[in-house]
């Protein structure tokens, strides 16, 4: 992340508690967004997309339900992260907006990498090269892939909404495409 980047991520936090919510903790933002990507991914994996009714938007819903039905095992496979196999976490991007009716909004892009031991390709599609970690000796390789995947999680803060985070968009790099 670039200082810029960095400083107008932490402009915005302050934003955030100075005008919507005092209580509002980035490590507690970020344990819970590891927390619900892990969740997610593991319901997309596993194509119990009528669980994520409540975590992500009905568009975004929407979306999934086309492209997960299109997706060799492989792919499905390597979209679940366990929580544990969560590497780092950053912010991509914070903002915050009003629409035309004066609803307030926040949302906040993370970028999660993850190792997953799906069997997947050495080439993936699009050509791009997936890392891969091996673990063990000869013996007893295991083949892991280090994936990276971005949730963008919204909220809004107009008085007397619910307040809860609903996932607006979710990419996994090459292999929800």
């Amino acid at each position: 992340t670039s200082p810029f980047a960095w400083l107008r991520t932490r402009f915005y936090y302050l934003l955030i508690r100075l005008y919507f919510d005092q209580e509002f903790s980035v490590q507690e933002f970020t344990r819970g967004a590891k927390q619900a990507f892990s969740v997610v991914s593991k319901l997309l994996s596993q194509r119990k997309l009528d669980l994520l009714e409540e975590l992500v938007s009905a568009e975004v819903l929407q979306v999934l339900k086309e492209k997960i039905s299109l997706l060799p095992d492989s792919h499905r496979d390597a979209l679940a992260a366990d929580i544990d196999a969560i590497m780092y976490t950053t912010e991509g991007d914070v903002r915050i907006y009003y629409d035309d009716d004066g609803i307030k909004f926040v949302s906040i892009l993370m970028c999660f990498w993850y190792l997953n031991g799906a069997n997947l390709p050495d080439e993936v599609p699009g050509e791009a090269k997936v890392f891969q970690i091996v673990f063990g000796d000869e013996s007893t390789k295991e083949k892991k892939h280090l994936l990276t995947a971005n949730y963008e999680f919204q909220r809004e803060f107009t008085e007397g909404a619910k307040p809860d985070w609903t996932i607006t968009r979710i990419e996994h790099p090459r292999l929800l495409e």
